[in-house]
């Protein structure tokens, strides 16, 4: 794709005075601007940049007079709900849209800001777009770069759709947001209808789930690639809408599902109730920020620890976390709880304490310890077991003892609380604990669909999404089996990018029988995953963790 530069002090097509940045997606740029002439006064205007390809045989002139004609023709099948384009024109790489000004916000800006809807208020909007599509697929019009980018949302819930045009006017497959192609698109063959069916699905998705179904892997062609061959991340906030968004996520266009099966769909689920919806949606999450745990099979998938972090004091861990949240987990106290694999043993055993759903400092009294279960994988890691040089009733100084309304317990560094909650109904949930101003979290997954080998759920599951996610994700060494606390379990390790820095993260998984599971996730800066106060703190965390009797 050509690159378009341009200087808000000039004027693109000698009128258009670019004020403001509005919303980017890959490849558009859509800003707000003033018309400087349409008279003595300027008028407010919608002007959006598209970067063109470079083809020397100049297909792209054609994309102009293209994109007037079908939103004209669109805009009377659909008064009111599509953008009118006023201008537009090839100028500086670039193609430049004008639309007079829209009175709503972009569906992007709006899920960027508040992270997810809940699916009452996807339903709603899916319901509006499914309305338009209608109406063009009616005339022989396929949209072909629908993306929350080119969705306004009204404040009566009513949408604006523009980029209509856009599709076939380049020899380009797609030209911008490419995450939102369709797999067809994405091998370069010719589409219809069942194009915009997908990218329905996958604004439905990213509306639940605060991430879209294939992430955008920079260059174009990669993020074309990903859409084609990697497999879809099952939904896990979707509710009521998972079908539906699954039925139009199918990589065979011929197995997607009809309009009218998708509409009766969206109208059953306005009929849900709301306020489960509402309490199952975080807040506004981290942009960029993606969970990467998939769910071929119920063992630790994205159903169980799915969904990015959204924290106002988060901090670059937790950026991480949140884009490679996913693990196995834990159950039952016992006296021993080995140590994983990298960080040094030669810490004091801390030991524990008793509390409500607050922190108690070093030194609470013990729990009585419920025996534990003996079922041991066929190859432990040789992990060497600290020798203990504190009573068995304390803390490590700097420590205290945490306990969850959901049953868990777990020492922490003194300051830090439960800065995120997810759950999704009584069989999963996620608590996410830092402290603002230190860049190190500490994520507990509990789930009750997990697999019985937690070395594959690793391997199969985990893995191949943080490949898919994660930014410049590196594995540390092999997937480990061990116990934990008499029980089987497996440790992860690897590095990946996070707005800019190294992140480490080490992650044990262990089954509690019966599908059950917990996992704990420990996340610093890779600069500082060597630190003795970080090692000690994981030794402590891995020391004292207990679950609760879910």
């Amino acid at each position: 794709m050509g690159r378009a530069h341009v200087s808000t002090h000039q004027l693109v097509a000698g009128r258009y005075r670019l004020l403001e940045i509005i919303q980017r997606e890959t490849n558009r740029i859509c800003w707000y601007a003033e018309d400087t002439g349409a008279g003595e006064i300027s008028r407010p205007c919608l002007v959006t940049q598209i970067g063109l390809p470079d083809d020397p045989r100049g297909a792209e002139r054609r994309a102009a007079a293209r994109l007037l004609r079908t939103t004209e023709s669109m805009a009377l099948l659909c008064p009111g709900r599509i953008a009118a384009v006023v201008d537009a024109v090839d100028e500086a790489g670039a193609l430049w849209t004008v639309n007079e000004w829209i009175d709503g916000t972009p569906l992007g800006e709006l899920l960027s800001e508040q992270g997810t809807f809940n699916y009452v208020r996807a339903a709603r909007i899916g319901l509006e777009l499914l309305d338009v599509l209608d109406a063009a697929h009616a005339e022989g019009i396929t949209h072909g770069e629908l993306s929350p980018g080119q969705v306004f949302v009204r404040e009566d819930h009513s949408v604006v759709v523009t980029g209509f045009g856009l599709a076939g006017a380049t020899f380009a497959p797609r030209l911008t947001a490419p995450a939102y192609a369709s797999p067809e698109q994405a091998r370069d063959q010719r589409i219809g209808p069942a194009a915009d069916l997908w990218a329905l699905g996958a604004i439905l998705y990213t509306m639940v789930e605060g991430r879209p179904p294939f992430r955008d892997r920079g260059r174009p062609e990669n993020t074309l690639k990903g859409v084609d061959r990697l497999p879809l991340r099952t939904p896990v906030r979707a509710g009521p809408l998972t079908r539906v968004v699954q039925g139009l996520l199918r990589k065979d266009s011929r197995e997607r599902l009809t309009r009218p099966v998708v509409r009766e769909a969206l109208t059953r689920a306005l009929s849900e109730d709301p306020e489960a919806a509402l309490a199952a949606a975080p807040g506004p999450r981290l942009r960029g920020a993606y969970t990467a745990v998939r769910t071929g099979s119920p063992a630790w998938s994205r159903r169980t620890m799915v969904v990015g972090t959204a924290l106002a004091v988060v901090t670059v861990a937790v950026a991480v976390l949140a884009s490679t949240q996913g693990l196995p987990g834990t159950d039952s106290a016992s006296d021993a709880a080995e140590s994983p694999a990298r960080p040094p043993a030669s810490a004091a055993t801390p030991g524990e304490g008793t509390g409500g759903d607050t922190p108690e400092p070093s030194g609470a009294p013990s729990p009585p310890k419920s025996p534990s279960p003996t079922p041991t994988p066929s190859s432990p890691s040789p992990t060497p077991t600290p020798t203990p040089s504190a009573p068995a009733t304390a803390l490590p100084a700097g420590f205290q003892r945490y306990r969850a309304a959901e049953g868990f317990s777990v020492a922490l560094p003194e300051g830090w609380k439960r800065v995120d909650t997810d759950r999704q109904g009584d069989l999963r949930y996620r608590v996410v604990f830092g402290a603002e101003g230190d860049d190190r979290t500490l994520a507990v997954t509990y789930s009750e669909r997990v697999g019985p080998d937690p070395v594959a759920v690793w391997r199969d599951e985990v893995e191949p999404n943080l490949k898919e996610e994660a930014d410049d994700y590196e594995r540390i060494g092999a997937i480990r089996a061990t116990t934990y606390q008499g029980r089987e379990a497996a440790d992860m390790e690897w590095t990946a990018d996070a707005d800019g820095t190294r992140v480490h993260t080490f992650g044990r998984g262990f089954l509690l029988g019966e599908g059950r599971s917990f996992s704990l996730r420990w996340t610093t800066p890779d600069a500082d995953w060597e630190d003795a106060a970080n090692q000690e703190a994981l030794r402590t965390i891995l020391k004292t963790f207990r679950p609760g009797s879910a």
